[in-house]
């Protein structure tokens, strides 16, 4: 038995019809190509393959290699199943022959990385079409605002595709069981569509400077006049955690 290790954050799914529920999330079908991030001992990485998809598996722990390889030895051979021994914070999409909007994510990822796997993948050039991950319960709710307050993280996220929150799954679901419940979160309709007639660079360095200091007003943060906030139909006693993603656009291209 191979248990998890703390230092990879490592939390294994044990509950099947979770799992189940990950592959309808991304329906995932027939000549779909996945790519999996962390498999451990392959439960999803089973119940994908169910669907005929191809699955392109990177895991990290030198560990797991070896009974990947033994379990899914079929479909290696078949060429379903593609087994990548690599840290996926290093992986590039497209030295797997993947390219833009070309295949989807599902993943049971450490929540120390959540955050830079959302920015790997959607700020990439080469995006998934769609990702359903496994997050920490508090970070899926930050994403959907479902306190109706915005944050960096959720604005980042809504500028690339549309979150929606799938299910909450209690701790008790995991080996070893980890601190927090969790959440399946889905983002469908990857692109950058948003970004056809705005800088991704300038959106983002508006909107970090905007919610610079939390308790200040956005006019102090940015610095700017009430009147260019009220041309823009935005309070001038607004804070960044108030405005959506079509009052961002009109401001940043107002500035």
């Amino acid at each position: 038995m191979i248990f998890a290790k703390k230092s990879l954050g490592q939390n294994f799914l044990k509950n099947g019809t979770i799992v189940k529920e990950i592959v309808k999330a991304i329906e995932t079908k027939t000549n779909d190509t996945v790519l999996e991030i962390g498999p451990g001992q392959g439960v999803l990485t089973e119940e994908l393959l169910k669907t005929g998809a191809k699955v392109i598996a990177v895991e990290k722990d030198d560990r797991l290699i070896g009974l990947l390889t033994e379990k899914f030895s079929s479909f290696i051979k078949t060429g379903q199943f593609v087994l990548v021994h690599e840290d996926i914070l290093s992986f590039d999409p497209k030295s797997s022959g993947l390219k833009a909007g070309s295949y989807k994510i599902a993943a049971n990822i450490p929540y120390y990385i959540t955050g830079q796997i959302l920015r790997q993948f959607l700020e990439s050039d080469c995006q998934p079409s769609s990702m359903v991950l496994m997050v920490q319960k508090e970070v899926a709710e930050r994403i959907i605002t479902r306190n109706t307050k915005e944050s960096i993280l959720s604005i980042s996220v809504k500028a690339y595709g549309e979150p929606k929150y799938i299910r909450t799954v209690a701790r008790g679901n995991f080996t070893p069981a980890p601190n927090v419940d969790s959440a399946v979160l889905l983002i469908s309709h990857i692109s950058k569509q948003y970004f056809s007639d705005l800088s991704e660079n300038h959106f983002f360095e508006i909107v970090k400077k905007g919610f610079g200091q939390k308790r200040k007003m956005l006019k102090g943060n940015l610095e700017i006049s009430e009147e260019i906030l009220i041309n823009c139909g935005i309070s001038p006693k607004a804070r960044a955690e108030e405005l959506n993603l079509d009052q961002w656009k009109k401001l940043i291209k107002k500035l």
